[in-house]
């Protein structure tokens, strides 16, 4: 548990009734019995008997995210951060929850994820900016990528096809994987590096190290805030050039962290700028490619006559009041239409009741919601893209690999545009795949595509049809081209390094 990082914690009010310890088994027993409201109350008991129990506070907060209550999950990873003001772990999973509040404070945003890279740099000194590799511009490069991701996760159907398709007469590729786990995927990934170091259960310095003793020129983190992430690493400045990229819809607050890619439309210039600390480097299109499951299933056809479904198989922690008060509008202009929801959340029924009762307030008759817990199967969950005519992109967090799935799998995304990168996303991939016509740029706009491509039978049938070949056609599958655009940006910020390095 991570309360044995911080030292015993635990001392209990007078008249405590339990241990610390009995407490939390009780809690997370019932988690896993399905029975989240139940586990939330006694982890609230047992912060109350235990107020410095950093495990019970690290508890309730997950709880709180998997009942959908994502504004009391970020407050209470904020009251977790205080206990353990010197935990970046902690500080990284408040920063990401706080992705899912609405409305989004684009300022507030930036100073906390600053305020993580002043908390950092305070903490972790670096190893220092003296390395041992030849400034030579031309020369062959490492590239190495950190994540916990390198599996059968939304982030391997991104970076897999870049790990096929770099240049190896040029570029040298080392994978560093933070998590336990492996499976198929992984063995794959594994397959295309170079080199392969696991790293998970490492500690920080002696992952620095061994990047340090790998010659690494270029370092990308793939997992930003996420869980799992090894920014410490970064934080101490293990290579030359550092880049963040695809796992982390913002920036990384840290002042070692030199370049963060994108796209212009995911991040128009020169507003993105100022809400990162470091540089960015845009992609021609899209700030990604994607890699289709090789199994996936053909898309079938609708039944011209039958009702529409709508559709949103992303996380529910990306939902909220207001998208689901759009949703309530785009029903009640399509007569017998329904609303499908899937996510892995959905099999707790304690999360389902209060998902449902927002549905209710928000106008939504919840006897046209179909609603969807975790299928293990890859081909069963994408076979039922085949039962859905239009897809609702989530709003102020866009969907990413929801998105490209069901563009696969014949299936348009209409999804509203907003001013940062997490609710911009949406905007890119439809770009990429020329369909920008399902981009809204209001929430008026929003509902009106939705409810016109409802009405337009001939248009849906031709998308169904058509799709999977107007991706392979598109930026979004050319993944040699995406490559070597990555492999240029890569290029020039190794070729300003060293004309840094000779100046000085």
């Amino acid at each position: 548990m991570l309360a044995k990082l911080f030292g015993n914690l635990f001392r209990p009010r007078d008249g405590a009734g339990g241990s610390c310890a009995e407490f939390l088994q009780r809690a997370e027993a019932m988690v896993k019995a399905g029975q989240l409201n139940a586990a939330l109350e006694v982890y609230r008991e047992c912060m109350l008997a235990y107020p410095q129990s950093l495990d019970a506070c690290l508890g309730a907060a997950g709880t709180l995210a998997d009942l959908w209550a994502m504004d009391e999950a970020a407050a209470m990873y904020e009251r977790a951060w205080q206990l353990a003001p010197a935990s970046g772990v902690i500080y990284s999973a408040l920063l990401f929850h706080r992705h899912y509040r609405s409305p989004v404070d684009e300022r507030e945003m930036f100073r906390v994820h600053r305020r993580f890279g002043e908390m950092m740099r305070g903490a972790v000194p670096p190893a220092g900016d003296r390395f041992t590799q030849s400034p030579d511009a031309e020369r062959r490069l490492r590239i190495g990528y950190v994540s916990p991701n390198f599996s059968r996760h939304s982030v391997g159907y991104f970076i897999e096809p870049v790990l096929r398709c770099h240049d190896r007469e040029r570029y040298e590729v080392f994978c560093y994987y933070s998590h336990p786990q492996a499976d198929d995927a992984t063995a794959r990934m594994r397959g295309l590096a170079d080199g392969w170091r696991d790293i998970a259960g490492v500690a920080d310095d002696a992952v620095e190290r061994a990047i340090r003793d790998d010659k690494i020129d270029i370092l990308f983190d793939l997992a930003g805030h996420t869980k799992g992430n090894r920014l410490g690493v970064f934080a101490r400045r293990a290579a030359p050039v550092q880049m963040t990229w695809l796992g982390y819809p913002d920036t990384s607050g840290l002042a070692g962290m030199d370049c963060r890619i994108t796209d212009g439309t995911a991040d128009p210039a020169p507003a993105a700028e100022e809400r990162h600390t470091e540089s960015l480097l845009r992609m021609a299109d899209c700030f990604l490619c994607y890699q289709p499951p090789p199994d996936a299933p053909a898309a079938t056809p609708r039944e011209a006559a039958g009702a529409v479904v709508f559709s949103s198989f992303n996380n529910i922690a990306k939902l909220n009041d207001e998208t689901l008060r759009l949703w309530a509008q785009i029903l009640a202009a399509v007569p017998a239409s329904r609303l499908a929801l899937k996510a892995s959340t959905l099999n707790y029924p304690d999360t389902v009741d209060r998902l449902l009762d927002s549905c209710e307030r928000a106008g939504i008759d919840t006897a046209r919601v179909e609603l969807r817990g975790w299928i293990a199967g890859r081909q069963q969950h994408l076979e039922l893209y085949n039962e859905i005519d239009i897809a609702l992109d989530t709003w102020p967090y866009n969907g990413t690999t929801t998105t490209c799935e069901a563009l696969w799998m014949g299936v348009p995304v209409v999804t509203l545009a907003g001013e940062v990168h997490m609710s911009r996303v949406g905007a890119t991939l439809l770009r990429s795949a020329r369909l920008e016509d399902l981009v809204a740029h209001s929430t008026a706009e929003y509902v009106d595509i939705a409810v016109a491509l409802a009405g337009d039978v001939a248009r849906r049938h031709s998308l169904r049809a058509g799709l999977r070949a107007r991706l392979q056609a598109s930026p979004l599958l050319d993944h040699a081209g995406f490559t070597r655009q990555l492999e240029a940006h890569c290029r020039g910020a190794w070729g300003a390094w060293c004309e840094r390095q000779c100046a000085g």
